[in-house]
Order: C-alpha cells, then structure tokens, then sequence
C-alpha cells in the first residue's frame, strides 16, 4: 500500500480525471457535494479528505464503473500521517516530507546533481562528512541523518525497485567530501551502483561539447504508478536551502523533460561514465 501522502495524491487524479470524463465542471461537482468549489479544488489536489458517503456520492454523480469504485474507497481510506514522523525520520524538515513519500513509491526516477553525490548512492561515510559540520549536526543528530538516508536507501532494495537515472556534473566527482578513503569508498559504490540494471548514471564532463547550461539546476522527475482508470503522477521537485517545490502542471513537467533529454545527450554514455567514475576514483586511492 503507497504511503499516505501518495494515496491522496492518487485520489485526487482519479477524481479529477473522472470529473473531466464526465464533462462536468469543479463548481458543479461542488454543487452536487452541496460543498464550497474549494473543496473540490483541494481533494484533487490531494490536500484534502473526504468521507465514504461522500465518495460515493461524487463517484456516482460522474458515473464510475462500480467496479473502479473500490480502488478509490481504499485511497480515501487511513490517510492520518500522524505519527510518521518522529524518532530520527524527524530530522527530515516537513517540505522535504513528501519527497521521500513520492520516492517511496515512484516506479521512475531521474535527478541531475551538480556538486554532491545523489542521497540515495550515498555511502555511511560520505554523508557523516557531508553533514558533520553542518548547522543541523550541531545537536548530535548526524547519527540520525544517516539513518533516515539509509531508509531511504532501501528503496533500492525493494522487489519491484524505481529505474533510476542519474545525470551528474563531473564536480561530483571531485567534490572533496571527507577525507581520500571517503571519496574512494563513495567512487567505487557509485561504480557499483552503475553496474546495475535499474540504474543508469551519466556524467556531464569539464569538456562537454554541447551547450550544458542546464546541468547547473539540480532537479528530480518522479513518476508514481496508477492503479485506478487515471493516468500515472509526475512530478518535478526543485529544492533550495530551506524550502521547495512540487511542479506538476503537464507544461512544467514538460519542460523539465525536455530539458533533461538535453542533458541526456549532451552527457557521456553509462560505460563512458563508468570509466570516469573509475579513473577519478583512483586519484584517491
């Protein structure tokens, strides 16, 4: 079962994919629902709950096959989020929150990365040296920054684990992170990690011929599976230093597509890659 975050998402895709199949309008969903046009708004923006009765009220007013309905009964159901996260899953700030459910459950991931290796091929030691001077370790939390980067690490090991595509500038790999048996740990991982068959990483070199200006915007696209009569969930997410942002509108997400095919292109192949990963890794061993 996705996590909660991801299944009011996927409510609210399939209930505005079915108000649009239907040929209504938000405002007379809301009419029908003797509701404010905001709620509606909002439950297909999955940030809103919504009753069975009312559900089902909806659900038949657009004429859903009741062999659909189902699906759509067990999303609205346990949606709370209470709880998930305290202990060391706290460390993560509430706007990186639904990232890591959308990771979770994402069947694709793609992500250009500038200066610091991805989180998700990260080693133990990489990211003690990453965080152990940072602002948020002054309070001896570094122990559970690891840990919570570790679990999401797990998404790597799950049976149906996300394709995952990963374009990195070559500062990547000379980013001085820790000491040189840190770096040479976290090279060879990363030319491990290359070697797999759900894994595909692109280094972007110094020399690239072709114009690159792209790869200095960090971004991920998410794609999350939909089990219902909808299409599946895209998102782009973008991250600052204390904030980011969802990007789900078709044209954006377009966008951000287009502009990593670029990069794609532009970036050596998998085994070229492979061998800078490899030949930069030996400067530090």
């Amino acid at each position: 079962m996705a996590t909660p975050t991801v299944r009011r998402l996927q409510l609210g895709n399939e209930l505005r994919h079915a108000r649009q199949k239907a040929g209504f309008e938000q405002h007379e969903a809301a009419k029908e629902l003797d509701c404010a046009h905001s709620k509606i708004s909002r439950l297909e923006l999955g940030q809103g709950g919504i009753t069975k009765g009312d559900l089902k009220l909806l659900l038949e007013f657009y004429g859903v096959d009741p062999a659909d309905m189902q699906w759509m009964f067990e999303l609205a159901r346990t949606r709370s989020t209470r709880g998930r996260w305290t202990g060391y899953r706290a460390v993560f700030p509430e706007w990186f929150r639904m990232y890591v459910d959308l990771e979770t459950d994402a069947e694709s991931i793609r992500q250009t990365k500038t200066e610091i290796v991805p989180g998700l091929l990260q080693t133990e030691g990489y990211i003690r040296a990453l965080h152990t001077a940072s602002v948020r370790a002054d309070d001896g939390g570094v122990d559970a920054l690891i840990e919570s980067r570790q679990e999401r690490q797990q998404v790597l090991d799950r049976a149906a684990s996300p394709t995952m595509r990963f374009i990195l500038s070559e500062s990547c790999l000379h980013r001085k992170v820790g000491d040189d048996s840190v770096m040479c740990e976290q090279l060879d991982h990363l030319d491990k990690a290359a070697q797999r068959e759900d894994v595909d990483i692109q280094i972007m070199p110094f020399n690239a011929a072709t114009q690159t200006g792209g790869i200095s915007y960090d971004f991920t696209m998410l794609q999350i599976p939909a089990s219902g009569i909808s299409s599946s969930l895209e998102f782009v997410y973008v991250e600052c230093f204390d904030d980011a942002r969802y990007l789900d509108a078709k044209d954006a997400v377009a966008q951000y597509d287009r502009l990593w095919s670029r990069l794609q292109a532009a970036a050596l192949g998998p085994r070229e890659s492979q061998d800078l990963i490899r030949s930069v890794g030996q400067q530090y061993s």
